[in-house]
């Protein structure tokens, strides 16, 4: 199932939902992966198998893999996917991640503690003592 050329997909980690290629197969458990993703020794059970297989040889470069990719239409450039994200949200509002979240309106009927002027805060320490 996981041979050299299949195209997968992580599906665990900080790369899920990149694509990238079986480049080596190191044992039952483990495959060498490169593509959209770093090249990597990856768990199988951390990886989907796609229907797609391209033709590699074993130990291919990331470069050669990454073309293969771009001309099966499996990736896009990374400067492509940026100018999608730019357009989907309007002009000068900011990405998601950024935007803070609304304040929220104080409640009726709570009054805020007024803080101690100095003068106070050395009149209750002298009665205390």
């Amino acid at each position: 199932m996981f041979e050299i050329g299949r195209v997968v997909k992580k599906i665990v980690g900080r790369e899920s939902g990149k694509i990238g290629v079986v480049v080596e197969v190191l044992d039952k458990n483990t495959v060498l992966i490169d593509g959209d993703v770093k090249r990597r020794k990856c768990s199988i059970h951390h990886l989907m198998p796609m229907t797609e297989k391209i033709e590699l040889e074993k130990g291919a470069s990331t470069e050669h893999i990454k073309k293969l990719l771009e001309h099966h239409k499996l990736i896009l450039h990374r400067k492509e996917t940026k100018k999608v994200a730019k357009q989907e949200r309007k002009k000068g509002a900011k990405p998601k991640h950024i935007r803070k979240a609304k304040a929220k309106p104080a409640e009726k009927g709570k009054k805020k503690k007024a803080k101690k002027s100095e003068a106070e805060l050395v009149e209750d320490s002298l009665a205390k003592v």
